[in-house]
């Protein structure tokens, strides 16, 4: 197998590499040819012959590179008939629409085999998910979360599994997984081939990979923390959030070419608030998703925009990862994430499948929010500057301030607090000069007291 590796590095270098050029069935061939591919992306390339091995592997690339079917594609193809109920693969990934997502390319590449899969996460009732497990299933594509409670419920059993695939799993540790990561390591057989995919590779991924893969071969498509070729990527200093707004209106209103925009923003409120600026003004073209959304709603609005029949997607991190939107010509990203990993996976939303896209980011110039920093921590990582564009002339720069700018402007501007302890002058200091004064009327009531009683002692005597 390592041999065939290697007569493909050596292919590939000579001539231009088809799905035919690998060892798949014929029934993976056929589903290739329905959904109009021919030509593999270099991650499907590389990993290919190394999955088929048995061996483990680290596949870090952008996203919009295939990964997904860089490591279905040797999975099914190694897929045996089976009529046992427990799953024998295992996909873990980080949200509920990577679920979906994930469980539909399955279902693109089985047309014309006998496989069954199956998706669960939470947010839907549990127990309707129990009653389809029952039927049994060959691939089992999960969330952290849901997937440990149908562990420790004994709906599913999870010593059967052969291959475990953890999808985006730098994403998957920044939701706080780790500990259901974990339980789900506890309760596999420790004989399974294991594959990771991420866009960036962190400490904390590093640190997961060192106690769980066994001598893993690292497939490493671009440098992690790059994006992808095809990103035009393009900035704005914006004075405040009222700007940003005020901007971001103006390019929707003057750009009737942008098709497929998403917009991402840092908090949900903030989603929220952006949909009510600007439902007014592009009624029924914009949609929203974030997780305080109803799963049916998230899911109808992704169709509907990956249909087109929004135009504007408004969007919290959540779908930063993974989901597959075709077409998308810009991303807007209204925030500056704080996190220069986070840029990385929302641009790669665009450009993907060797597409062209275009990428802009509003900066807030306004110290105290950090938007420049962080901003210069994303050129950093990237090694790479990031043209800046001037405001157009016609966008109205408010001078409105929200309550969150006006706080930080108090927090900076406060007065320095005093050290109650350390500015003291103790329990004992010198008394004011009105302080030091003798009641002398006092003194001379308690004298002419003391006289009194002290001639009556007299008298008695």
């Amino acid at each position: 197998m390592l041999l065939f590796y290697a007569f493909i590095l050596i292919f590939v270098e000579t001539n231009v590499m088809t799905f035919n050029d690998l060892n798949l069935s014929s029934s993976l061939r056929n589903a290739l040819q329905d959904l109009n591919m021919s030509v593999p992306t270099p991650v499907q390339i590389q990993s290919f012959p190394v999955l088929m091995s048995g061996r483990d592997v680290v596949a870090v690339a952008q996203t919009g590179t295939g990964k997904t079917f860089a490591y279905l594609l040797p999975v099914l193809r190694q897929l045996k008939f089976s009529t046992q109920k427990h799953p024998r693969v295992l996909i873990v990934v980080p949200t509920r629409e990577l679920v979906v997502q994930v469980t539909q390319e399955i279902e693109k590449l089985t047309t014309y085999m006998s496989v069954r899969s199956k998706g669960v996460f939470g947010g839907v009732n549990m127990n309707t998910q129990k009653d389809e497990l029952v039927s049994g299933m060959d691939i089992l594509v999960a969330t952290p979360g849901r997937l440990v409670d149908l562990a420790l419920s004994r709906a599913i059993k999870l010593k059967k599994i052969k291959q475990l695939i953890i999808d985006e799993v730098d994403e998957m540790l920044n939701l706080g997984f780790r500990s259901q990561l974990n339980n789900i390591l506890d309760l596999l057989p420790e004989r399974r081939q294991n594959i990771l995919c991420s866009a960036t590779l962190t400490k904390e991924v590093e640190s997961l990979i060192a106690n769980v893969f066994h001598n893993p071969y690292k497939i490493e498509i671009a440098v992690s923390g790059t994006s992808a070729d095809g990103i035009v990527q393009k900035a704005f200093h914006v004075p405040n959030y009222y700007t940003k707004v005020n901007l971001l209106k103006y390019l929707l209103a003057n750009n009737s070419e942008w098709s497929k925009i998403l917009i991402f923003a840092a908090t949900k409120k903030m989603t929220d608030a952006l949909f009510d600026f600007l439902n007014d003004e592009f009624p029924g073209q914009i949609g929203v998703i974030h997780s305080n959304k109803s799963q049916n709603y998230r899911l109808r609005t992704v169709e509907n925009f990956d249909k087109g029949e929004h135009r504007v997607l408004l969007a919290t991190d959540l779908i930063a990862r993974g989901l597959d939107f075709e077409a998308v010509s810009h991303v807007i990203n209204f925030d500056t994430p704080d996190e220069a990993e986070n840029f990385i996976h929302r641009v790669g939303r665009t450009a993907r499948a060797s597409a062209e896209g275009v990428a802009i980011t509003f900066v807030n110039q306004i110290e105290v929010t950090l938007e420049l920093q962080y901003f210069e921590a994303i050129e950093h990582l990237m090694n790479r500057k990031i043209p800046l564009l001037d405001i157009p002339k016609d966008v109205e720069i408010s001078e409105m301030l929200t309550d969150d700018e006006i706080l930080k402007y108090k927090q900076k501007n406060a007065q320095k607090e005093v050290n109650l302890i350390k500015d003291s002058q103790g329990a004992v200091h010198q008394k004011k000069e009105k302080n030091t004064k003798v009641n002398r009327a006092k003194e001379k009531r308690f004298a002419r007291k003391a006289e009194k009683f002290n001639s009556k002692k007299r008298g008695k005597k």
